[in-house]
């Protein structure tokens, strides 16, 4: 090599950029990084704002396109104020908190629309569904993907919202009772998925649901609060299309037809990264919530 080529070849290494390996791609990167374009809106109308005692602010995303009576008549109940001066009643440890009138007495307000168990699922005979898949098996139904935004669980006839974490289902008695939406509660524990197509799942807790886990157990049967123990006060229950629009939150939800959401999903089922040295190879329907933000 000549004395002039290798003074070319030193001039061009010293030359060329060194650049910083790109960090590992996580699903909380993906999420951070989505576009504007990655993002739907979340409709005021399906915006529960539950405040309890201490102010906290639980917000919850109603799902009327897969439960359309019950969300029907949960957001008459918000529109009367009814849960207003109602509690938490029912902590129950790795399972649920669920709240309503204790008393089961507080008059209903005209107009709600009647349920039967044939509301637990969405008939699809006749629909088409705009689904992204999920390739996994699933011991609970024979396919799973997501819908709109939403988890669902599926057969050939018919899809439903499976009980998730923080997912808000409504507290009925003995079937062919469906409940109203008066009585709702949260998962608080590892997802009860037999519970799925046996009670109406409504929607989810988008927000605040620190302030319902960490509420105390109740030492009744099935964790409802005795008398000697504190059933914590429900201020106010609200839609945010009703509320003053300075005082309404915004949320958005990824779009799971995006091809962020792809991204995402791909890292739930195979992580590999820093952290983890062996990835799981899949995911199930519970362990993929759909990413939501609050919106500036």
């Amino acid at each position: 090599m000549t004395h002039r080529l290798r003074a070319l070849l030193l001039a061009a290494l010293v030359a060329t950029p060194v650049f910083a390996a790109d960090p590992p791609a996580t699903p909380a990167g993906v999420v951070a990084q989505a576009p504007s374009s990655a993002w739907q809106a979340i409709p005021a109308e399906d915006l529960l704002i539950m405040t309890i005692e201490g102010g906290k602010r639980i917000v919850i995303q109603l799902a009327p396109a897969f439960s359309p009576r019950h969300v029907a008549n949960i957001r008459a109940l918000a529109q009367a104020h009814w849960w207003d001066g109602t509690s938490i009643n029912r902590v129950q440890d790795n399972y649920v908190v669920q709240w309503g009138d204790a008393t089961e007495k507080k008059p209903m307000p005209p107009g709600l629309s009647p349920t039967s168990p044939d509301d637990y699922a969405l008939s699809i005979t006749n629909r088409r569904l705009a689904v992204t898949p999920l390739p996994y098996a699933d011991a609970y139904a024979p396919t799973t993907g997501f819908v709109g935004g939403w988890p669902v669980a599926m057969d050939g006839s018919a899809a439903w919202l499976p009980h998730c974490y923080g997912y808000v289902g409504v507290g009925r008695n003995l079937s062919p009772d469906a409940g109203t939406g008066a009585e709702l509660y949260t998962v608080i524990g590892q997802a009860p998925r037999q519970l799925d197509r046996n009670i109406a799942v409504v929607g989810r807790i988008i927000d605040g649901m620190s302030s319902l886990s960490s509420l105390p157990r109740g030492s009744g049967d099935l964790g409802f609060y005795t008398p000697q123990e504190h059933q914590v006060p429900i201020l106010s229950l609200r839609l945010a299309s009703d509320l003053p629009e300075a005082q309404r939150p915004h949320f958005q939800q990824m779009d799971v037809a995006s091809p962020s959401f792809a991204d995402y999903l791909r890292l739930r089922a195979n992580r590999k990264d820093d952290f983890y040295d062996r990835p799981a190879g899949g995911v199930d329907l519970c362990n993929a919530p759909v990413p939501v933000r609050l919106t500036p």
